[in-house]
């Protein structure tokens, strides 16, 4: 590709390549300055080089995209000759080279803007993303002789300054509160999405107000389907597109997929991935779909973080007929004497009680196997059967969930159950616990002899064994008896999803109960880090997604 564009094909691009959107059609009295805007996009490959990946140290060639955006930000211009675009949004799947892109807008206004005091920031959630702009800019100065001559990198500070000018630029994290009194000229707030609130926008936002032409430019990947910042953002900028709002000063750049798109498609790929082909390799791509197809989890994933589409975070997990495919007649007395992790989930003390024990592999080509019994007061097993009509009463007289009399769990039979009848049976290793509400249990099956083990429910120790979960029944590696009971609550399940792709079972999205799932879930979390003589994980590793 050349870095030589003309102004006349520069213009073009400007038009046709932001998605939606022709800033002609709302330039009002506005001009476009070609000859400027081919200017800015010019700095970029004849003062700038690429700093990672297979292009380091070539020069910094602008895709296609990423001038028209160059050239509308900066070659639009108020009757005043100010900048005409005050806000943009780049709204862009992850991988396609946002990070460098803003380095080099950066540095570009630094030494193009010649604003005197300019202060421009790398805004972001935190202090890690927050440097990896200024870290890949000070990298570009370095690299250029022109530039070292010029600025001066303050690794300590995060920060960059031009002193013949007095232009600073420095990297900022979300504590907002720490930021007032600035005055931003150019401001790049980075990964949107991952910001908690609003507050650092908001006081950048109006700090711009004693500058003369500032550009507040935000960069994201999509976020869930929440209120936030990032979501407030987005819809502005959907509307400014589809002129539902007129904003002559705010350019939408928005590439995603539709929703009515087969996400399998590499065409459809192409809508979210304006680099496809160059930072984005299509055999990525191709191997993260492959992924999502294969893991339940993983779909919302990749459609969040490769297609640009907003998702829930709560999401609805593994088809029941993977669970069925599962399913296998087996003898519980073939499992007597075997080596077995437990989970007890006491859930409220008027519904039910869930304990699932899970028996690792013994060997190669073996698969786990679980085993669970439910608990559940009598009385409320009645009313649930005539309100919500789940037969918990045709479950009792099977024999698949024991009743308790009254309308609260009794505690002491649960305990009894354990501890005089499974425990003589099985060799119950541990059992998982959830830590609260349940300290008298704790305490009392203990003294049993039992080895109790508190399990948190939160992403940190609940993620790893609901990825294991999902794998063994993709992979038809978890055998279960067909309990309906069981089968009836994996249906009900939903996970939710933390930022950094973390998943566990969320009981307050579930449509039912999911007690015996989470259950299984710790019994296998405890099951998947024992330290045996003998276990197959000597062998071939614990496997984790």
């Amino acid at each position: 590709m050349t870095s030589r564009v003309t102004s006349a094909m520069l213009a073009e691009e400007c038009r046709t390549l932001i998605p939606g959107f022709d800033p002609w059609a709302t330039a009002g009295d506005c001009t476009f300055d070609a000859e400027w805007a081919a200017h800015c996009v010019g700095f970029f490959p004849t003062c700038l080089a690429f700093v990672e990946g297979e292009r380091a140290g070539t020069p910094f060639v602008l895709e296609p995209w990423q001038r028209a955006i160059v050239g509308n930000l900066f070659g639009w211009l108020r009757p005043d000759g100010s900048r005409r675009f005050r806000e943009t949004l780049i709204y862009v799947a992850r991988k396609n080279g946002k990070t460098m892109f803003c380095s080099g807008l950066i540095l570009m206004a630094m030494m193009v803007d010649e604003e005197p005091g300019a202060q421009l920031f790398a805004a972001a959630a935190d202090r890690e993303q927050a440097s990896l702009i200024f870290k890949d800019a000070a990298r570009m100065i370095e690299a250029q002789p022109l530039l070292a001559d010029r600025m001066r990198v303050f690794r300590g500070f995060k920060s960059i300054e031009r002193p013949d000018t007095g232009a600073v630029f420095k990297a900022l994290s979300s504590e907002s509160y720490t930021k007032h009194g600035l005055g931003p000229h150019i401001v790049i707030v980075d990964e949107l999405h991952a910001h908690p609130n609003a507050d650092l926008v908001e006081v950048l936002l109006t700090g711009t107000g004693a500058r003369r032409q500032p550009i507040i430019v935000y960069i994201t990947t999509a976020d869930y389907d929440r209120d936030s910042i990032c979501n407030t953002k987005y819809d502005y900028a959907c509307k400014v597109r589809d002129s539902i709002i007129p904003d002559q000063s705010f350019l939408p750049v928005i590439f995603e997929a539709s929703r009515d798109d087969d996400w399998t498609d590499p065409a459809t790929w192409a809508k979210a991935n304006p680099n496809l082909g160059v930072s984005v390799r299509r055999d990525y791509l191709e191997r993260e779909c492959l992924r999502a197809q294969q893991e339940p989890t993983y779909e919302n994933t990749f459609k969040r973080l490769h297609l640009n589409l907003r998702t829930q975070q709560d999401i609805r997990w593994i088809p029941v007929e993977k669970w069925d495919a599962c399913h296998e007649t087996f003898d519980h007395a073939d499992l007597a004497g075997r080596e077995c992790w437990a989970g007890l989930d006491m859930s409220a003390t008027t519904d039910l009680t869930a304990f699932v024990m899970v028996f690792p592999m013994d060997s190669e080509g073996d698969r786990y196997r679980v085993l669970p019994y439910f608990w559940v007061p009598e009385d409320r097993a009645r009313d649930r059967e005539r309100k919500d009509r789940v037969p918990y009463v045709t479950w009792i007289n099977r024999g698949l969930i024991r009743a308790t009399p009254g309308n609260v769990v009794d505690y002491d039979r649960v305990r009894a159950d354990i501890v005089g009848e499974l425990a003589q049976t099985y060799n119950i290793r541990e059992i998982a616990i959830d830590r609260w509400n349940s300290t008298q249990m704790q305490t009392q099956l203990m003294g049993d002899g039992m080895e109790v083990v508190q399990f948190g429910q939160g992403f940190a120790s609940m993620s790893a064994p609901t990825k294991e979960w999902e794998k063994l029944i993709v992979g038809r590696q978890l055998g279960h008896d067909g309990n309906p009971v069981l089968r009836w609550m994996m249906s009900n399940v939903a996970v939710t999803m933390d930022a950094a792709g973390n998943v566990k079972p969320d009981k307050g999205k579930a449509t039912e109960r999911i007690d015996g799932v989470v259950a299984g879930i710790m019994g296998l979390g405890r099951a998947m880090i024992r330290d045996r003589a003998g276990s197959v994980y000597e062998s071939r590793g614990v496997m984790l997604l």
